[in-house]
């Protein structure tokens, strides 16, 4: 089976671009609006060699996991854009979701509980199992915004700063093509309710009622410092909203986040 578009995303006009193996699809879809592509386009891949999560960190997809990358060409303020990076956690836990039925129906108690961590992931059962990296590049007069999702379909990295998980070794058998034929036709839903930035408001309501750790003791290493206190919300442009112990609530736009007994870690 190869990889294709479901029929919601066909019928809303995406292209595909799949190969079986590449540097990043992030790159590609890049490189792709410089030349002139204007999407919205998926580009998806068998095996990624080179890719970049955060704080450029290697983010290596081995044959069988899924990254893919979709590329819309937006007329908004980046930090607006930044904003679309929450409508993909809510595509992939849909996507997820869907594809887990048969999973959740046999393992019953046991079947894997799908959370959104801060920024832009998605953990399994409290272990990361999805990252989202998101790239923007002014083409013309508008934005080419990239939304990159790796997902660890049968194998997980070892030695990632939150333990990593792979949907095989939840109990969830199923393919990447199966994975991403659901996830694009739920982005074309989240990305539909972002709907530029105007929809946000519902997006971040959706988003706080799947939410990771929401009001429980975090550590925030943005990279200068560490800041300690209860993960309290997200505000209308997607910061953290950390209150702390003196009842300061302080905004955090970019950091590592590590929840209740991991917290220690994040302050090390």
């Amino acid at each position: 089976m190869g990889f294709a578009l479901g029929p919601r995303a066909l019928s809303a006009g995406y292209k595909l671009a799949a190969s079986e193996r590449t540097g990043s699809t992030n790159t590609d879809a890049i490189e792709s609006a410089r030349a002139g592509e204007r999407g919205p386009t998926w580009f998806v891949t068998s095996e990624q060699t080179a890719g970049r999560g955060r704080r450029q960190r290697a983010w290596i997809s081995p044959r069988g996991n899924l990254a893919a990358s979709v590329l819309e060409v937006v007329d908004v303020a980046p930090a607006v854009a930044a904003t679309i990076g929450f409508a993909a956690g809510l595509a992939e836990e849909a996507a997820l979701e869907k594809v887990s039925l048969e999973a959740a129906l046999r393992l019953g108690p046991d079947r894997p509980r799908y959370a959104l961590k801060w920024p832009n992931d998605v953990l399994a059962n409290g272990r990361k199992l999805v990252g989202i990296g998101l790239e923007a590049e002014a083409v013309g007069d508008r934005l080419a915004v990239v939304v990159g999702i790796g997902t660890n379909v049968v194998v997980a990295p070892e030695g990632t700063p939150t333990p990593a998980v792979s949907l095989a070794a939840l109990g969830v058998q199923i393919s990447a093509e199966e994975l991403f034929s659901a996830l694009s036709d739920t982005w074309v839903e989240f990305r539909g309710i972002w709907d530029n930035g105007r929809g946000f408001a519902e997006i971040r309501r959706l988003w706080l009622e799947r939410a990771a750790g929401l009001g429980e003791r975090v550590a925030i290493n943005t990279g200068t410092m560490t800041l300690e206190g209860i993960f309290d919300t997200i505000d209308d442009t997607g910061c953290l909203i950390v209150r702390t112990t003196d009842g300061r609530r302080l905004p955090v736009a970019a950091g590592e986040v590590f929840f209740g007994s991991a917290a220690s870690v994040g302050a090390a």
